[in-house]
């Protein structure tokens, strides 16, 4: 049975260039650091700030934003990379055969780079967001304009992935921004990492238990970007423009879980949404504390209390995936494993439950489904105004509507690409790169409800 190799997986050259290593040491800046860094001071990474996590636009400073979430998921997944890095360079001397100097930090810096971006290509609104651009994209107004485009190509907007919209943002450089192609230049490894869901939107299999079937990964746009990465790093063909997942995408999602799962239920918990003396019950479980333990710290505050919880859940979480991983390296070079490592814990029950509850007190509570519902109207609003602005660009409203459109969305000198599906595909990175607040400015600007302040 084919294989996937660790030498070849890890790649420090960057996409779509030459460019192998800096001259410079390193020891102490690898690589992937890099990668980490410079996605750090992107402007895709900063609007994480104003997204929503868990609350859409809290009032609560304390409550997490996509922002918040990335750079604790990095933080977790930092750690999972580096567990896991150690181990594999004493069961695989060949990869400092190939690699020499690699680190368990180089496998950390890889996965945080990864978790960093797990979220960059969501919408406003959250999942919420996703759903309300696909809506769009199914509805009457929109069949016009995807009338000349292939199945494949349709399926991309009808079925809006957030995942698909971050590989572009990584990958892509828009005309008007430069005659770059190749968008942030990272490396090809945490390209691939970051990509839990490597296939197309025509190759989702709805239904399936292979986790990384479930969604798709990138767009048509982008399909001969992420071929020319798996062939680049020997990933295991899973289907046509398909494949198996690069092995550390595993522990990026498992990162990801960790943190939504204990930090969403904690923030639940500290906006009055769960009681609690029901968290304290629910949480019990994930401490794996040996019976008659004695503490020797007595908390004054509950939340404090939940904060010292939620640390060592996570750690504990943090071994357990890494154990769970080491355990399956084998069945996932060669592409048979194919599940989340956090349905393999010992205390999955405990987790479900959290997980239930946090769908029913947290993500479905009255202010959430107000505003999700609101993100239906605001986007599919600014998609059919500035879509038709770019198809039928003399008329005099869509003209205005034409100028609010940034230069980096339309190319050089404000030049609208001749292709439908490109043209639609801009507009849409411009609306679903917007925040929550400036989307719902925009929308009200444009519909005349509110007007700009004059300076």
């Amino acid at each position: 049975m084919p294989q996937m190799n660790w030498e070849r997986l890890i790649s420090k050259k960057r996409f779509d260039t030459q460019t192998q290593a800096h001259a410079t040491d390193e020891s102490v800046r690898g690589e992937f650091q890099r990668d980490y860094d410079r996605l750090v001071f992107s402007t895709p990474f900063r609007r994480l700030q104003n997204k929503t996590q868990v609350m859409p636009m809290p009032e609560s400073d304390f409550v997490h934003n996509r922002l918040t979430h990335s750079l604790e998921t990095s933080c977790v997944g930092r750690s999972l990379g580096r567990m896991v890095g150690k181990v594999l360079l004493e069961r695989h001397p060949g990869i400092l055969e190939a690699h020499p100097g690699m680190l368990e930090s180089d496998f950390g810096d890889m996965v945080a780079a990864a978790c960093l971006t797990h979220d960059i290509g969501n919408p406003p609104f959250g999942h919420s967001g996703e759903d309300a651009i696909s809506s769009f994209f199914r509805s009457p107004e929109a069949a016009g304009f995807l009338q000349s485009l292939t199945p494949a190509q349709t399926a991309d907007l009808q079925n809006f992935e957030g995942n698909a919209a971050g590989f572009r943002i990584l990958t892509h450089t828009h005309p008007g921004q430069s005659t770059g192609t190749c968008g942030m230049r990272l490396t090809y490894s945490t390209l691939a990492t970051f990509t839990k869901y490597p296939r197309p939107s025509d190759q989702v299999v709805k239904g399936s238990k292979r986790a990384s079937e479930k969604k798709y990964g990138f767009f048509q746009a982008e399909q001969a970007h992420f071929s020319k990465i798996a062939q680049e790093l020997g990933m295991l063909p899973a289907g046509e423009h398909a494949f198996h997942r690069h092995p550390l995408a595993f522990l990026v999602e498992a990162a990801d879980d960790i943190c939504y799962r204990i930090i969403d239920f904690e923030d639940g918990c500290r906006l009055g949404l769960i009681p609690f003396e029901q968290a304290r019950e629910l949480l019990h479980p994930l401490l794996n504390e040996r019976p008659g333990k004695v503490h020797s710290t007595t908390f004054h505050d509950w939340r404090e209390q939940l904060g010292v919880w939620r640390a060592v859940i996570i750690n504990n979480l943090i071994y357990e995936c890494a154990g769970i991983f080491l355990e399956h390296e084998a069945e996932i070079l060669d592409g048979t494993f194919d599940q989340s490592l956090i349905n393999l814990v010992q205390q999955k029950e405990a987790l479900d439950a959290i997980k239930k509850i946090s769908i029913d007190r947290i993500y479905r509570n009255r202010p959430v489904l107000e505003i999700e519902a609101a993100g239906f109207e605001v986007l599919g609003g600014l998609l059919e105004a500035f879509l038709k602005a770019v198809f039928d660009p003399t008329t005099g409203r869509h003209r205005k509507y034409l100028d609010l459109v940034p230069d980096q969305f339309l190319g050089p000198q404000r030049q609208i690409s001749p292709d439908t599906y490109e043209k639609i595909l801009n507009i849409t990175d411009f609306i679903s790169g917007l925040t929550d607040s400036s989307a719902i400015g925009l929308y009200r600007k444009i519909k005349g409800i509110e007007l700009p302040r004059m300076y």
